[in-house]
């Protein structure tokens, strides 16, 4: 059987801790065709080197343009049918394009690919790495199947569906993925699969964790409002429910100043937020014990909290930018 040739992109910004175990992890697929492109976004440390000592090309963006545009550019570098974009910081499971090819040509009505990374993170055993992994992990796979929200850190498409869709907006950062995703599943399947694996150098640092949520929480803001729905995966209603739940206790503590019988109502918020990700908790119970799943509901409210302020502050800016609530036209253009 003809097996085509996979255009395996690398976008990269100061990711050399991380660059070596993902490029081996490509390096060593059992896909025979493929072609190598790592594409630096001007990075200020030795990741161009560990890439050059790996015999992996290197390109470079000219200008710090964030991931969206990397892979624009690295698009544009290479040839190959089926275009796979992999992070610097996933390490991919060795059969992982040769699953996603096999999947792309089993049903043609299929143009994206997206693989869920696992539960341990791949360098970082901090708590929050930890946290992260399990949380990321379970909303991926209760999400298996058919989505709107793609995951640019480990998929596959093939280049027609690319042409067809266009490229990644370059004004956007943190969100171009749902923006991607919503442009794409207007006309194409999208599916996630756990057939195709990879492991992910999470986030380990809590301020840059909560920091990253927050403006992600920001700038979904004129997207959904825009679309007026949810993009299908990963973020659902009944989870954004929860968030806000969380976050709406903490204020609620000050009802205890009038009656100490009113605390009632932060604890019914925070029982309500448990219960929209009830499985996740259950999840985390097995696999790590009572002790730690504490400590993961702790790091989990304080996502929330990040999450709903992002939101809050997103709506504020809604309101109060005209540039801000444009920011998505290009998916949602506003009619003449």
């Amino acid at each position: 059987m003809n097996q085509p040739l996979v255009s395996v992109i690398v976008p990269n910004y100061n990711y050399a801790e991380s660059l070596d175990l993902c490029l081996r992890s490509v390096l060593d697929q059992t896909y025979p065709n493929l072609e190598v492109l790592v594409v630096d976004d001007c990075s200020t440390d030795g990741s161009v080197a560990v890439a050059q000592a790996l015999g992996v090309r290197v390109i470079s963006t000219g200008t710090n343009g964030g991931c969206g545009n990397a892979r624009n550019v690295g698009v544009a570098a290479t040839t190959g049918e089926i275009l796979y974009f992999v992070d610097s910081d996933v390490s991919l499971a060795p059969d992982a394009v040769a699953t996603a090819v096999r999947l792309l040509r089993d049903d043609p009505a299929i143009g994206c690919v997206c693989g869920i990374e696992d539960p341990e993170p791949l360098l970082h055993d901090s708590l929050v790495a930890r946290y992260r992994g399990l949380q990321y992990h379970y909303w991926s796979v209760t999400a298996e199947g058919d989505i709107t929200f793609l995951f640019p850190a480990l998929c596959a498409l093939r280049r027609d569906v690319f042409e067809d869709v266009g490229p990644f907006n370059p004004a956007l950062r943190q969100t171009e993925e749902v923006d991607y995703g919503y442009r794409l599943t207007r006309r194409w399947r999208m599916v996630l699969t756990r057939e195709v694996r990879g492991r992910h150098d999470h986030d380990h640092d809590l301020r840059g964790l909560l920091r990253k949520l927050f403006h992600r929480g920001r700038l979904r803001v004129p997207l959904y409002l825009r679309a007026r729905r949810f993009a299908s995966g990963f973020e659902t209603q009944s989870r954004a429910w929860g968030s806000l739940a969380a976050a709406a206790a903490l204020p609620a503590l000050l009802l205890g100043l009038a009656s100490p019988w009113l605390l009632v109502v932060p604890a019914a918020l925070l029982v309500a937020s448990l219960a929209c990700d009830a499985g996740m908790y259950a999840f985390v119970l097995r696999r790590n014990g009572p002790a730690f799943l504490l400590a993961f509901a702790a790091l989990h409210y304080l996502v929330n909290v990040a999450i709903t302020a992002g939101v809050a502050a997103g709506a504020l800016q809604w309101l109060s930018s005209r540039p801000f609530r444009r920011l998505y036209d290009r998916t949602f253009p506003v009619p003449a």
